[in-house]
């Protein structure tokens, strides 16, 4: 469990950022569960942000980013975003290996540093992962046509657009059940205890609900 208030200021306010763009309302309890860090620790860290102008706090006790805490958030995701794709379009990192060393090489670029990337890849491609800066609210996933393996038809074949990219436990586990972003994935049911099993390159894998939660897709053409 990371205590570290200063593990850090800059991992708060991303997740406050990233729960944002997915349709979240952050609380307390969010951001201790994301970032694996105890109750007091979260506490003292919110004193700390809403102190120094980063962050409020309603009666409704959700969190908010101020303009300076969304400010700093989105350059935290943005070099995030840039180091994952500098580790696998650069160094030929596997998408699963990746999510950690960005976690922490994002603390340690510079702006001489973060600009030779943005010109380098450029910032509107997708991560490894197939995700943007930020992720996208899933409103919006639906309305491009996509959609979570766990609510995904039986019988029909999918191709994986995205991963949820925050556990990199899941992403090893995704991995070792074939499952990745460009894969082609086809639902053979969906069990009543809530998993799924897929067929994969002829290969038979079953998902529990938060691992498949985790997998967006988009139809393929040749379903029927």
């Amino acid at each position: 469990m990371k205590e570290s208030i200063h593990a850090s200021k800059e991992d708060y306010l991303k997740a406050v950022l990233e729960a944002e763009a997915e349709g979240r309302e952050v609380i307390p309890a969010t951001l201790a569960h994301w970032l694996e860090v105890s109750a007091p620790a979260v506490t003292m860290a919110l004193k700390r942000l809403k102190r120094d102008g980063y962050v409020e706090i309603g009666a409704d006790g959700i969190v908010r980013l101020t303009e300076s805490g969304r400010e700093t958030a989105y350059h935290t995701a943005l070099r995030h975003h840039l180091i994952e794709r500098m580790l696998s379009e650069v160094f030929g990192m596997e998408w699963y290996q990746i999510h950690e060393d960005a976690e922490r090489l994002e603390h340690a670029v510079s702006p001489a540093f973060e600009a030779k990337l943005k010109e380098k890849l450029g910032e509107q491609g997708a991560c490894p992962h197939g995700n943007e800066v930020l992720p996208i609210n899933p409103i919006e996933r639906h309305r491009r046509g996509e959609l979570q393996l766990s609510e995904a038809g039986v019988g029909r074949s999918y191709t994986v657009t995205s991963l949820q990219e925050r556990d990199t436990k899941l992403l090893e586990f995704l991995h070792q059940a074939g499952v990745g972003p460009g894969k082609s994935v086809r639902v053979a049911s969906q069990n009543y205890d809530q998993t799924v099993s897929i067929e994969i390159d002829s290969t038979k894998s079953v998902l529990g609900k938060p691992a498949a939660a985790a997998v967006w897709l988009r139809p393929e053409i040749n379903n029927k």
